[in-house]
């Protein structure tokens, strides 16, 4: 039986590659996100998948479309929470409200979608929790304070999750990808080049600098990894967190 899916923030970057990703390794995929249109679109190129509506932040809407699809297609297997965003500003500057936003989507956000998913995947015996998380979650970024709680809240839940989780069959594991090619990472580009009168290969420079490779990390170096996860044959794999980085994060 083909196995199913849901990746949140599923429309674009990081999501839309492993909703790619996944349906070619022949699973049933859904995405999820809070854009009509860019779903539609992701849709479109990815034959066979199909999208929800749905903010990750609102926990009625999160318990309620999971009860939809468990309901007209089956359990999901895999649930990967990709949805997130990106604010930086200095400590002093950040406001409660930046401060709510960041760990509500990123961190908030995955915990109703991992609560909601849990109690199906149990009573099936298989289920792989996938949160796409950031190395700023394993170290830490000046200017990205909220962002990077957030993160390394994701990465803790991840672990305590998984220890709750051993011997039922199911699995939660983090993914840290580096500055990925994204458009969170050009809408950081941009403001850095705004902010500073840098040029646009010293902006990209300076968020690559403690890359070894120099580089930003491809959205399908960050399926790769989420797809091995989401297999049979990761079954040991449970509370990892693990940095695609070019070895940035050892």
């Amino acid at each position: 039986m083909m196995k199913r899916a849901l990746v949140t923030g599923g429309g674009s970057g990081i999501g839309f590659s492993v909703a790619r990703r996944l349906c070619a390794d022949g699973f049933l995929v859904t995405l999820a996100g809070r854009s009509g249109g860019r779903l539609k679109e992701a849709c479109a190129r990815l034959p066979g998948s199909g999208y929800v509506l749905l903010d990750v932040t609102d926990e009625a809407g999160v318990d309620a479309t999971w009860q939809r699809l468990v309901a007209e297609n089956g359990t999901p297997d895999i649930l990967i929470n990709n949805a997130g965003a990106a604010e930086t500003a200095p400590f002093e500057r950040t406001s409660t409200d930046l401060w709510h936003r960041m760990l509500d989507v990123n961190l908030t956000g995955a915990f109703l979608m991992t609560r909601a998913a849990l109690p199906q995947m149990k009573k099936t015996g298989f289920g792989r929790i996938i949160t796409v998380a950031s190395t700023a979650g394993l170290t830490g970024y000046a200017y990205t304070a909220a962002y990077t709680a957030a993160k390394h809240g994701v990465v803790g839940m991840t672990r305590a999750l998984a220890l709750e989780l051993a011997g039922t069959g199911v699995t939660a594991n983090a993914v840290c990808p580096g500055f990925t090619d994204t458009d969170i990472v050009r809408d950081s580009v941009a403001n850095i080049i705004e902010k500073t009168g840098r040029s646009k290969e010293d902006a990209l420079s300076a968020m690559t600098k403690n890359n070894p490779e120099g580089r930003l990390v491809t959205p399908d170096e960050v399926a790769d990894a989420v797809a091995w996860l989401a297999g049979v044959g990761a079954s040991a794999i449970n509370g990892q967190a693990i940095a695609v980085a070019c070895g940035e994060v050892m």
